[in-house]
């Protein structure tokens, strides 16, 4: 009877297989629907707490910068007051100059017309025939003419002068008290800065340390909103059922999706994001 051949070839190893929850060769691992729903929750949730932190950071910033009030844009107005009188001085200035140059061009014309008189009158004596006497009378007389009118010229440029002086003693007086008032502003401005600048700098730093923890499509959206919003507020609480930006209220099953962090949820009269008394709570208590 034939024996049988052992059989060389080693057993069929089962099939390796990828873990799809830590993507390394294994043998899979069901993951249940909670367990991705619990893993999504987290990570909405500390998003909507980074952000509503953000905000609260950068809410304490501008309460600090509103206590210097109206001063910075009095400030603003007043250089800008200033730059504009000085440009009307400088303009002023410079059309007094063009009409200097105009009243000496008008002098040295007058010159030349009396110079001209003079010679036509020289050459009258020596005249042989009553034609050329009477060219040298028409000369004389349109020299004369031109004299009187660049005279006349003259005599308009320097009042016009005068009273372009006039205007710049008035516009350097009012630039001196505008001067004197921005003095004043700016001292006061920084005696309100240097109050309130260590605080500030704190804020600040802390405000861009906790930019740096969030994605830049978060972060575009959360400062695009802040832009737009009169008070500067992104990301605000629902208050009785409504939202703490715009105050509108808040549909109940818009509100339950709000409180199951599962997506970022926007207000859909002003655009706001909102959160609940959790994510309150928990910036709070840091």
């Amino acid at each position: 009877m034939a024996k049988k051949k052992p059989n060389t070839k080693s057993a069929k190893e089962p099939e390796k297989m990828i873990n799809p929850s830590t993507g390394t060769e294994g043998s899979p691992v069901s993951i249940p629907e909670t367990a991705t729903e619990e893993s999504l929750e987290k990570t909405v949730k500390k998003k909507l707490v980074a952000l509503y932190r953000l905000q609260t950071i950068d809410f304490n910033i501008d309460k600090l910068r509103s206590v210097r009030g109206e001063l910075p844009l009095e400030v603003q107005d007043l250089e800008d007051e200033i730059a504009g009188l000085e440009t009307r001085v400088e303009k002023f200035n410079n059309e007094i100059k063009d009409l200097q140059t105009e009243i000496s061009n008008k002098k040295i014309a007058a010159q030349e017309s009396l110079e001209l008189i003079k010679k036509y009158e020289a050459q009258q004596m020596n005249v042989r025939n009553n034609r050329e006497y009477d060219s040298l009378s028409k000369e004389i007389e349109y020299q004369t003419l031109e004299a009187q009118l660049a005279e006349k010229k003259m005599k308009e440029f320097a009042l016009e002068v005068e009273g372009k002086n006039d205007l710049v003693k008035q516009v350097e007086e009012e630039l001196a008290e505008r001067k004197q008032d921005l003095e004043a502003k700016k001292a006061e401005l920084n005696d309100i800065v240097a109050e309130t600048e260590k605080d500030e700098n704190v804020l600040l730093e802390k405000s861009e340390e906790q930019r740096a923890t969030l994605e830049a499509r978060l972060l575009n959206a959360y400062q695009r909103i802040r832009e737009n919003a009169r008070n500067g507020l992104a990301v605000v609480p629902v208050e009785r059922d409504a939202c703490g930006g715009c105050f509108n209220k808040i549909p109940p099953q818009r509100h339950l999706d709000i409180r199951l962090h599962k997506k970022i949820i926007v207000c859909e009269y002003c655009g706001r994001i909102l959160v609940d008394d959790e994510i309150v709570k928990m910036v709070q208590e840091d």
